[in-house]
């Protein structure tokens, strides 16, 4: 059995990749969190150029109606570059909301951005104060929603709303659009950890301590290698649950749990890698890495915390 993407969907990854290493997203992950919106705005409008947006999209609506495992393909290459803004919900989750809404179209294109509360697994809505639509999701239905009191985020790069239900309530797969959610916020955290152990091998080539590069030693070797290993374990873990939601699969619940707790944990130990890698300038804002640092603490807990996921994963058992 073979688990490699195919030809296409590697050059899907590296026009993203392509077009998120010219846009200074650091930069744009800054702004964002300060209330400026615009830099990050335009990368949504590059990754809509790429179809990132309409992935999920119905073809009816001008989507492309991708395979799931496309859709990890991105969120994963979303992670890496610490794309601001509700991409989740957004790319994800709204989509099967939707469904058969003539918005969806506007998804598609890029010109609408959604986000979503889930409760109870999902209170809150990320950025609900720049998204075009809010999606609140209550007894199997789902309303627009308005935005409300804004709530302290791990990450303020994700600033997180109350919302309140506005308007007339829908019939809704919920069932399916929390498993997709939970899904792209796995591939995400895979992303982030990948950066952050690339960022954390890099500077182990440089840094150097009691007159040695720190990359020679073989405690830094095995750290960097058990981060790769967690990765490498957690990577076909999402893939696996992609085709399970793919195929509306009996276990779905159960694989797309299994991604999210590997991929958190391999993300975590990433983060942790990460700091004691860099030492003191891995702990300053200033450092790029804080924001991978802070993305992985806010994607842990987003679409169900580990301990919700090992619950369903020990119920599904």
């Amino acid at each position: 059995m073979n688990f490699e993407i195919d030809e296409q969907q590697r050059d899907f990854a590296a026009s993203i990749d392509a077009a998120l290493g010219a846009a200074d997203l650091p930069a744009a992950v800054r702004a964002w969190a300060a209330g400026d919106t615009a830099p990050g705005l335009k990368v949504w409008a590059q990754l809509a150029g790429l179809g990132v947006t309409a992935l999920m999209v119905s073809e009816k609506f001008d989507g492309i109606e991708a395979h799931p495992v496309d859709l990890v393909v991105a969120a994963e290459r979303l992670g890496r570059w610490c794309v601001p803004g509700p991409v989740t919900e957004s790319i994800a989750v709204a989509p099967v909301l939707l469904a058969d809404d003539e918005r969806s179209a506007a998804l598609a294109s890029g010109e609408l951005i959604a986000t979503v509360a889930l409760p109870p697994q999902v209170p809150r809505a990320v950025d609900a104060d720049t998204a075009g639509l809010i999606l609140v999701v209550a007894n199997g239905n789902v309303s627009d929603g308005t935005a409300g009191k804004q709530v302290e985020s791990v990450d303020p790069s994700r600033k997180l709303f109350d919302v309140n239900a506005s308007g007339e309530g829908r019939a809704a797969d919920v069932a399916r659009a929390y498993e997709f959610g939970a899904l792209a916020t796995a591939a995400q955290l895979v992303g982030a950890g990948q950066a952050l152990l690339d960022s954390s091998v890099e500077y182990a080539k440089q840094r150097s301590q009691f007159g040695k590069v720190i990359g020679t030693y073989q405690a830094i070797k095995h750290k960097l290698a058990d981060v790769h290993i967690a990765l490498e374990l957690a990577r076909p873990l999402v893939y696996g649950a992609a085709l399970s939601v793919a195929d509306e699969s009996p276990v779905t619940a159960r694989d797309v749990s299994a991604a999210k707790v590997a991929a958190s944990d391999a993300a975590l130990l990433a983060a942790r890698s990460a700091l004691q890698t860099h030492g003191a300038i891995g702990f300053t804002q200033e450092h790029d890495m804080s924001l991978s640092l802070l993305r992985v603490q806010a994607l842990r807990a987003a679409w169900g915390d580990p301990a919700l996921h090992r619950r369903r994963l020990l119920e599904a058992l």
